[in-house]
């Protein structure tokens, strides 16, 4: 009966002469989404809709589930697309419809009428009380309630005319690629793939950094990472992702500064290489994890320190979330079981026995004074052996 499903947004109404930018987007992830799909679909624009036509046989459950993930769709309406053939007609297609999408007929319903189009010859008020009294009269056991209704029957007319009752809630958000994009720091943890779902969900798109240090970090925890951004793809689109040979640096760092400073020094130059990829990538900022106070590198004291080396805005989408929040979170979008897996990476396999909580950037500064011109090399040499790989659901 599903020929189409039509897309409903929240945000981009707002959007003013703009709102074709965010509409467009919209489109262009909608069809990212259903490329892998099984069946044949053509996206349009209509009068301030968006739909979904469904032009060979295709998996409701699946096609559903791949809409959920795109950002920007805050409802999905599975509908009864026909063309307009009258009065009558529609009435017959009406009562058709509430024979197939329901089991029982012993509910209470209102109707919904828009009338976009306005040389249909009744208008929205005439319909809901003609449609209404149609469905009455086809099934005796239905009921009228227009102030909380079980049911609700929307009818659009438009240049066909739409026929609806479920709405299926999206993610909301905005249209990945509407807000430029931003450069994520990401660790085989919990926290940074949810950051970089919920910077995507404001529509970003998203390149990633990942420091990895063998013989310290194995293979496996690489493809942990690459396994975490073939996940955070499903809704943000293909990512970038540099992976950085952060082995010498670190243990020179190791070597040279104190140990209690470790951390900071260590996260204080992957924000710098991080921010040589965005800049070269053209992203707008960087976006981390952290949340305050979660662990000794992430007190304020300790942001201000990593803030320090950044010249583009640090954007931390979980910095007010608890670890439980952000558990629950990484359940919701998949990534939790790839993260808890047990191979660790290069910022939990340096970390000292007893970390400064607070801090001072002069001290900071000044152990990193130590490190000299050789670190200059060491960082062009990391910068240079870069690999960059594309992450996508297709891989």
């Amino acid at each position: 009966m599903y020929q189409a499903f039509l897309i409903k947004y929240g945000e981009i109404a707002i959007k003013g002469k703009n709102r074709h930018v965010f509409e467009d987007a919209l489109v262009r992830q909608i069809k990212y989404s259903l490329k892998k799909a099984d069946g044949e679909f053509k996206v349009t624009k209509q009068q301030g809709r968006i739909f979904v036509h469904c032009e060979s046989d295709y998996d409701f459950d699946e096609v559903v589930e791949r809409l959920q993930n795109v950002f920007g769709i805050v409802g999905i309406c599975p509908v009864l697309l026909t063309d307009d053939r009258g009065v009558d007609a529609l009435w017959e297609d009406v009562i058709g419809f509430v024979k197939e999408a329901y089991e029982s007929h012993d509910f209470t319903f209102k109707v919904n009428a828009r009338r976009a189009r306005k040389n249909f010859p009744l208008n929205s008020m005439e319909i809901n009380a003609a449609a209404g009294e149609k469905l009455l009269e086809a099934f005796p056991d239905l009921k009228v309630d227009v102030h909380k209704p079980q049911e609700n029957i929307n009818i659009e007319i438009r240049e066909n005319i739409c026929i609806y009752s479920k709405i299926i809630p999206g993610p909301g958000g905005m249209p990945v690629g509407s807000a430029g994009k931003a450069m994520l720091l990401l660790s085989g943890g919990i926290d940074s793939p949810v950051a970089g779902h919920m910077i995507a969900k404001r529509g970003c798109k998203i390149d990633a950094t990942y420091f990895h240090a063998p013989p310290y970090t194995s293979e496996r925890a690489k493809q942990k990472v690459i396994d975490l951004a073939k996940i955070v793809s499903r809704y943000s689109g293909p990512i970038h992702l540099n992976i950085v040979n952060f082995t010498d640096m670190q243990m020179y760092i190791y070597e040279t500064c104190p140990h209690d400073e470790l951390t900071i020094i260590m996260r204080r130059y992957m924000m710098q290489i991080a921010e040589h990829f965005a800049t070269e990538g053209g992203s707008l900022g960087l976006v981390t994890g952290e949340s305050i106070g979660q662990v000794a590198s992430q007190t304020m004291q300790s942001l201000i320190c990593t803030n320090e080396v950044c010249t583009l805005p640090v954007f931390r989408p979980l910095v007010g979330f608890d670890k439980q929040e952000i558990i629950e979170r990484a359940l919701k979008i998949g990534t939790y079981d790839t993260s808890i897996l047990p191979y660790e990476d290069c910022c939990t396999i340096f970390v000292a026995k007893h970390p400064v909580t607070k801090p001072s950037l002069k001290s900071i500064k000044k152990s990193e004074a130590k490190l000299g011109d050789h670190m200059k090399e060491l960082y062009e040499e990391a910068i240079k052996t870069t690999e960059t790989i594309i992450v996508s659901e297709e891989m």
